[in-house]
C-alpha cells in the first residue's frame, strides 16, 4: 500500500515537472513570452513521416519581404535557428530526391518570379549566418503565392507537400514519391 502511494506520488511530481517545464520552455530569461516561440509541424507526406521545426515570428505591423527579409538572400525560413526538415524516407521534392534524413530548411526570396527552396546537410545552425552552399542537399525553384494576411510564420503540410505562409505570401513545395 505504501509502496503504491509512493509510485502515484512520484507520477504526480513528474507530470507536475513535465507541465511547468514546457509553460516555461517559450519564456525568456526575464520571464516574458519570446517573441518568436518554437513551433513545429509533423504527419505523414507521400508515405513518408515529415516534421518542420522552426521559430514563429510575427508580422508585428513590419514589412517582411524586402525589408525584415531582404530580397536575393539566403533567409532561416524562421527565427533563430535554422528550420529543421526531417523525412524518415527519400522523397521527391518538386520532382528531385532528398534521402531521407534531417536538413536545415532555407528559402531564397525573390522580389518577382520563384524562389530558391535549399535542404542543407548541416540540420543545426544558428539563423543562416554560418550557411555554407557546399553542403546543400537539394535546391529547387517554387513559385510563392499571395494569401490573406498570416501574422505569425507557419508551415502546413498538405496531401501534395507542405507550405511556409508568412504575412502575405505562401510557398508550397512539392513531395512526391
Amino acid at each position: 500500500m505504501k509502496r503504491s502511494f509512493q509510485l502515484k506520488a512520484l507520477a504526480v511530481f513528474v507530470c507536475v515537472f513535465l507541465v511547468s517545464s514546457m509553460a516555461f520552455a517559450q519564456v525568456g530569461k526575464d520571464g516574458k513570452p519570446i517573441p518568436s516561440p518554437r513551433d513545429s509541424v509533423s504527419g505523414t507526406v507521400a508515405g513518408a513521416n515529415i516534421k518542420i521545426w522552426y521559430g514563429s515570428p510575427s508580422v508585428k505591423g513590419r514589412v517582411i519581404y524586402g525589408q525584415l527579409v531582404p530580397w536575393d538572400k539566403v533567409y532561416r525560413a524562421g527565427a533563430n535557428e535554422a528550420t529543421q526538415f526531417t523525412t524518415s524516407k527519400d522523397i521527391k521534392v518538386e520532382g528531385q530526391t532528398l534521402p531521407a534524413g534531417t536538413y536545415a530548411f532555407f528559402v531564397i526570396p525573390q522580389k518577382t518570379g520563384q524562389w530558391t527552396v535549399i535542404f542543407n546537410k548541416k540540420a543545426k545552425q544558428w539563423g543562416a549566418f554560418t550557411y555554407d552552399k557546399s553542403l546543400d542537399q537539394l535546391r529547387v525553384m517554387v513559385t510563392p503565392k499571395t494569401i490573406k494576411s498570416q501574422e505569425r510564420l507557419v508551415y502546413k503540410l498538405n496531401k501534395k507537400g507542405f507550405s511556409m505562409d508568412w504575412a502575405t505570401t505562401s510557398v508550397p513545395v512539392s513531395i512526391s514519391k
